[in-house]
């Protein structure tokens, strides 16, 4: 793996790469220490801003990173701190741009999508009216369940817990425990 990381990322240090991932435009993906891609994942750092990725970052197998929706039009990219753990089967979609903060950890089969479609006109179709995008910002030492959805515009808190299945959105305060469909306020942490 540490020699398929060099040869995919172009550069040496501790950076394990399963064979079966493929990573494109490594040029845009920041390195700020160690970094494991498990099997199978696929990371497209095509954006303005690319990927960042802190010390300690793993990726869990079969997970997808798409920072742009499309060439016409670029995403944002994503910003990973230190110490962060990505479950297996999850889905980051960064095109409004997605930032996590340091020691969160990520339940399997999580998916984030930092872009939502314009709904307005009624004689539009949908696909056809364009999108927006306000980004997602996820704390520190936050806990995110498995089967989780994050939509855009999440704002969530330093050390929330959200429960597996959960449907984010909104601005979430810290220390925050939601679950639900939507998401709700359950408690908080002591």
């Amino acid at each position: 793996m540490i020699i398929t990381g060099t040869i995919k990322m172009h550069r040496f240090g501790r950076v394990f790469i399963h064979y079966s991932s493929k990573i494109k435009c490594s040029s845009k993906i920041a390195l700020h220490g160690n970094l494991s891609i498990d099997r199978n994942c696929y990371i497209d750092a095509l954006s303005v801003k690319g990927i960042c990725f802190g010390n300690n970052v793993s990726i869990g197998k079969n997970t997808t990173i798409e920072c742009s929706g499309s060439l016409k039009s670029l995403g944002k990219g994503l910003t990973v701190g230190n110490n962060v753990g990505l479950g297996t089967h999850g889905f980051f979609g960064c095109a409004g741009g997605i930032e996590i903060g340091d020691n969160t950890i990520f339940g399997n089969y999580v998916s984030l999508h930092s872009e939502n479609h314009n709904f307005t006109q009624r004689d539009i179709p949908i696909r056809l009216q364009g999108v927006n995008r306000k980004g997602i910002k996820i704390g520190k030492g936050c806990w995110i369940g498995a089967k989780a959805t994050i939509l855009d515009g999440t704002d969530l808190g330093d050390g929330c817990i959200v429960a597996a299945g959960a449907v984010v959105r909104g601005i979430i305060p810290p220390y925050s425990i939601i679950g639900g469909v939507p998401a709700k306020i359950v408690k908080t942490r002591i």
